[in-house]
């Protein structure tokens, strides 16, 4: 009987990550994500599955940002009983990130309903901080590179990927067939990840695409963010950074902490972590020091690089420290959290920069930043931007093009077809052009919702 995959997210766009295998009547979920970005993609999350979550046996997560595992509290809500199989650290992230999407939906909705914002009446969460601990019950976590059977008979490895804490490919065995999931891929590098493991073979490749257009510039992420912060001090200025509240959060607290010890920023610029998850994730990186580069002292520099903010008032108080400063704050593309009242309050003065950090999914509030928008909705509300507006682009935590092709390289044989994955239809498809002409291999890029027998 074939083994048949089934692209239900980032399959022409880059969230969503959702992958099914099927063979014999058993099905497992690769990630489990949410959609992200443009209203019409968003609303793909409200969409039912076209496989019920009580048909699916086990979910496998590679890593744990919401577009691959922020789907998880609603197919539990929705029926599916199986086995989450992940690694320890995305464990560990999951239980952060997974209630925080879920309390953060519930204040969104709440905020629309007493403010009449919201087209719905009345405005819902598409789940709840409780949904989210009720699936967090149904974890089990796996070492990299220990075997382990997700269905009876199936064989899965995880394997580094770099990227976050926890983050890893996937090789499943199933049918006489070998298919690997690259996940998210990290640089070579990265400021703090290790790089990703080199692939084991396989019949079969789901590749990542995010960059797949365009290589990182050389310039390093010290020499990018110091200059930028010095400016915004200089005038006096706020420096509203949205970050990534795993994995860039940590990467800039580390690089802020270099620059003051450095000389390049003063020691005495204020500097906030404003995101009760980044604060949390950031305190991992102490409990999972196999994954990282640092070292157990700088892990405590990072811990003290910055005023953790983790309570409402505390956020609020911010604003009335008054000269320079910096706020790192999540969410990394402005979607939500508490970042959003950070930029009300500051991109209308002149004085202040917005720092962008990573990539800005098209319809996402950070992608209209980047595309330099005159107002930004928030709230209800359009905020007039006159603030400086700059995206880093030493900061990213995926590869570049020809880190994906030297990846992709390293494969011990050619496999029989690479499908190409998360990533805009633009990446997506420059990618699969460079692997057929660059590598000879058979590529595509498949559409929302097809299957393929493999």
């Amino acid at each position: 009987m074939t083994v048949r995959i089934r692209f239900l997210g980032a399959a022409g766009t880059v969230t969503g990550s959702k992958f099914l295998v099927e063979h014999e009547g058993h099905r497992v979920l690769v990630d489990c994500g949410l959609f992200q970005g443009y209203k019409q993609l968003r609303l793909r999350n409200r969409d039912p599955l076209p496989v019920e979550p009580n048909h699916i046996d086990a979910v496998i997560l590679t890593h744990a940002h919401l577009d691959h595992s922020g789907y998880l509290p609603l197919l539990v809500n929705e029926g599916f009983k199986g086995k989450v199989w992940s690694t320890p650290a995305t464990r560990d992230l999951a239980k952060i990130m997974l209630p925080d999407s879920g309390h953060i939906q519930e204040e969104d909705a709440a905020f629309a309903n007493r403010h009449g914002f919201s087209k719905h009446k009345p405005a819902l969460p598409l789940y709840t901080e409780e949904d989210a601990l009720r699936s967090l019950r149904q974890f089990r976590t796996v070492p990299m590179g220990q075997a382990f059977e997700p269905v009876r008979g199936w064989q899965a490895r995880f394997s580094g990927a770099g990227h976050i804490l926890g983050a890893a490919s996937l090789l499943l065995e199933v049918g006489g067939r070998r298919i690997l999931f690259s996940g998210d891929l990290g640089r070579p590098n990265d400021l703090l990840m290790l790089p990703p493991e080199p692939p084991p073979a396989a019949d079969v490749v789901v590749c990542e695409s995010t960059y797949g257009d365009r290589d990182h510039p050389e310039e390093d992420i010290l020499g990018e963010l110091g200059p930028l912060l010095q400016r915004v001090a200089a005038r006096g200025g706020t420096a509203v950074v949205p970050v990534f509240a795993v994995g860039r959060a940590q990467a800039l607290l580390h690089a802020i902490t270099e620059l003051k010890a450095g000389g390049q920023l003063p020691r005495s610029l204020p500097v906030y972590l404003d995101s009760p998850m980044a604060i949390h994730s950031t305190e991992l990186f102490s409990q999972h020091p196999g994954e990282h580069r640092l070292n157990a002292a700088q892990c405590r520099d990072m811990g003290h690089a910055a005023t953790f903010t983790r309570t409402p008032d505390e956020s609020k108080a911010i604003a009335q420290q008054h000269g320079p400063k910096v706020i790192l704050s999540a969410s990394g593309m402005a979607t939500g959290g508490r970042v959003l009242h950070h930029l009300s309050r500051y991109l209308g003065d002149h004085r202040n920069m917005v720092v962008l950090t990573g990539y800005q999914a098209p319809g996402t509030r950070g992608a209209s930043l980047a595309a330099n928008a005159p107002t930004l909705r928030i709230h209800g509300q359009d905020v007039p931007v006159r603030a400086e507006v700059v995206q880093l682009s030493s900061a990213s935590a995926h590869a570049d093009a020809g880190q994906l092709l030297d990846w992709l390289r390293a494969l011990p044989a050619a496999p029989r077809r690479v499908f190409v994955v998360h990533g805009d239809q633009e990446a997506s498809d420059r990618l699969r052009y460079r692997i057929e002409n660059e590598l000879r291999w058979q590529a595509l890029v498949p559409e929302h919702g097809s299957t393929w027998g493999i």
